[in-house]
């Protein structure tokens, strides 16, 4: 059997801020999942995993919304269903309502905790704003405060656009005083209503010049003491892994998006009628997984993948990157970029990829850096 990820959306489309850049906000909206719904999906996704151990992923929208109840109720279901296996829950979250009694249920049940943060004030709420328009950033740091005081392990995902990859150095200084290790660079490529890129959106080079910048300062201060998705990925595809990150997978599929009312769809990008796979009141998300559709999406990553892509020499790296920031068959919005990327950290990866072939820690890069 075929594990695999699936991302619940107990609240739908709902959110209670208005992300200028967000393309979740579109969708048709769902009542919350029902009980019925609810006791179906955690019943099934713990059945459709092989192994012993099994992720939830609560996203949105904003998932808080379901409310408090909701999540408690979830952990009951869980404990009922889990035949032996270890469930694990992650919560990604806008943390506008977050508070003390949240965290207690959070800290209690070992939960992990994304938070979205795009930097400092002027750099967050230039996006990330109120339904009135108004900043959310101060509230976002008091709820990372309020994690921080009842010691929950959180990580930080910024979306990364056009104004914040302007400032590489001054954002990821930023990021490191939140009181995490771990962060996320989500790339904004997204669609105006005329078919072009989003005035928001990072530009074609723009993501790889930040991530460079980023990257620059990271080998020279902070392997071992930070850590960046994109940079222990790559470094893992080095060494000889899996890529850590969907986006540069060989195949996609087998990450799901379900909606509040059950309704199962191939991946978070693509929650449109022609991807839905079908809805787990009528068929189980183990059978949904192995069908013929779901492993056909999967296929079409690399059976579609440009002709230009073919003899690139990042091609094991980027995989061709995600088929949404693919446009009528062309190359990612974003090749220049990822070329980029993984072009200037390669002899930094083989470095260390080195060195923990010879059993040294990573860590020795900077030392090594440092050497006239």
């Amino acid at each position: 059997m075929r594990g695999c990820h699936v991302m619940a959306k107990p609240a739908s489309s709902r959110c209670n801020i208005d992300c200028r850049y967000c393309f979740y906000l579109e969708k048709p909206q769902q009542p919350l999942m029902d009980d019925a719904t609810l006791e179906a999906f955690i019943r099934q996704h713990i059945d459709a995993q092989p192994g012993n151990t099994v992720e939830f992923a609560w996203q949105g929208g904003e998932p808080t919304l379901a409310g408090l109840p909701f999540y408690q109720h979830v952990v009951k279901l869980q404990q009922r269903y889990a035949s032996g296996k270890t469930i694990h829950n992650s919560l990604q979250t806008n943390g506008i309502l977050l508070n003390d009694s949240w965290c207690r249920f959070l800290q209690d049940n070992h939960w992990l905790v994304g938070i979205s943060v795009d930097g400092p004030a002027d750099l967050h709420d230039a996006h990330r704003v109120t339904r009135s328009g108004k900043p959310t950033h101060r509230r976002v740091t008091a709820a990372i405060e309020k994690l921080r005081a009842h010691r929950i392990e959180f990580n930080v995902l910024v979306v990364v656009s056009r104004k914040n990859s302007a400032e590489p150095a001054r954002l990821y200084r930023y990021l490191k005083t939140l009181g995490t290790p771990f962060l996320q660079f989500i790339p904004l490529v997204e669609h105006d209503q005329n078919g072009a890129i989003s005035k928001e959106s990072v530009s074609e080079e723009g993501f790889g010049q930040f991530l460079n910048n980023v990257f620059a300062l990271w080998v020279k201060e902070d392997i071992g003491k930070v850590y960046v998705q994109i940079f222990d990925s790559t470094l893992a595809v080095w060494s000889g892994y899996p890529s850590q990150m969907c986006t540069f997978s060989a195949t996609c599929g087998h990450a799901l998006a379900l909606e509040s009312n059950g309704d199962v769809y191939q991946c978070d990008h693509y929650v449109y009628p022609e991807y839905k796979l079908g809805n787990l009141h009528q068929t189980p998300i183990a059978v949904l997984n192995e069908s013929e559709a779901a492993i056909r999406f999967g296929e079409n990553k690399q059976r579609l993948l440009p002709m230009d892509c073919q003899a690139c020499p990042v091609l094991k790296l980027c995989q061709g990157d995600c088929p949404k920031h693919r446009h009528q068959g062309a190359k990612s919005y974003l090749c220049k970029s990822y070329y980029a990327f993984f072009t200037y950290t390669a002899p930094y990866m083989q470095m260390m990829r080195d060195l923990l072939r010879q059993k040294r820690p990573s860590v020795e890069l900077m030392a090594l850096l440092r050497q006239p």
